[in-house]
C-alpha cells in the first residue's frame, strides 16, 4: 500500500484569503513549495483535501474554486512541485448539507485511499485548522496542525477538545521535515 500526506489547502499551502476566488491572488506560505516538493522526494503520493463552504454558502463557485486549484498546481510546478490530486468538499452544515466529505469526516481521504491504494495508518494529515487535526485523527493518521493560518487559535480548541496532534509545527515545512526527522517518514 501506498502512504500519502493530505493537506489542507487555505492557511497550509497558501495564505487564507476567506473565499478565495481569484486564482491571481493565491500566494504561498513560505517553505510550502518546498515541503510539497520534499514530499514527493520521499515517495509519498501528496493529496490536497479542503473544505469549500463557501460554494454552499452561495460566495463562490465550483469553478471559481477549480480555477484556484489549477492555479495552485501551476504554481507548484514552478517549483519542481506536484500534486496527485486535490478533493474539496462544497457542502456546509448550515445549510442542510450533509455529507461525509467535510473535514473531519474522513470521505476524501477514503476517496484518495481507493484511487491510490492508501494505507491511511501510515499517512499524513497537515492543517491548520482542528478540523484538519480530528480528520487526521478519525483515519487513524499521524495528524500535525500548522501554526500558519488559524493554526495559532485553533490550537487551543484542540488542547480544549482533546484532539490528539502528532505534532505541532510552525508550517507545511517543518511538520514534513520532522516527521522525516523522528524517522516516521523514512529517508531516500
Amino acid at each position: 500500500m501506498t502512504r500519502a500526506i493530505f493537506i489542507d489547502r487555505d492557511g497550509t499551502i497558501n495564505i487564507d484569503k476567506d473565499y478565495l476566488t481569484d486564482p491571481d491572488k493565491l500566494e504561498f506560505i513560505e517553505g510550502s513549495p518546498e515541503a510539497i516538493a520534499l514530499a514527493n522526494k520521499l515517495g509519498l503520493k501528496v493529496v490536497v483535501i479542503s473544505n469549500q463552504s463557501g460554494v454552499a454558502r452561495g460566495l463562490m463557485t465550483i469553478e471559481q474554486v477549480e480555477n484556484v486549484n489549477a492555479r495552485l498546481v501551476e504554481m507548484l510546478k514552478e517549483h519542481g512541485a506536484m500534486v496527485d490530486a486535490i478533493y474539496y468538499c462544497p457542502h456546509h452544515p448550515a445549510n442542510g448539507d450533509v455529507c461525509t466529505c467535510r473535514k473531519p469526516d474522513i470521505g476524501m481521504l477514503i476517496r484518495a485511499k481507493e484511487k491510490f491504494d492508501i494505507d491511511l495508518a501510515s499517512s499524513f494529515v497537515v492543517g491548520d485548522k482542528w478540523s484538519d487535526v480530528k480528520c487526521g485523527e478519525n483515519a487513524g493518521a499521524f495528524a500535525s496542525l500548522v501554526l500558519t493560518g488559524y493554526g495559532e487559535t485553533d490550537y487551543r480548541r484542540c488542547i480544549d477538545d482533546r484532539i490528539k496532534i502528532d505534532y505541532l509545527a510552525k508550517n507545511l515545512y517543518d511538520s514534513i521535515t520532522n516527521f522525516v526527522q523522528k524517522k516516521i517518514i523514512p529517508k531516500r
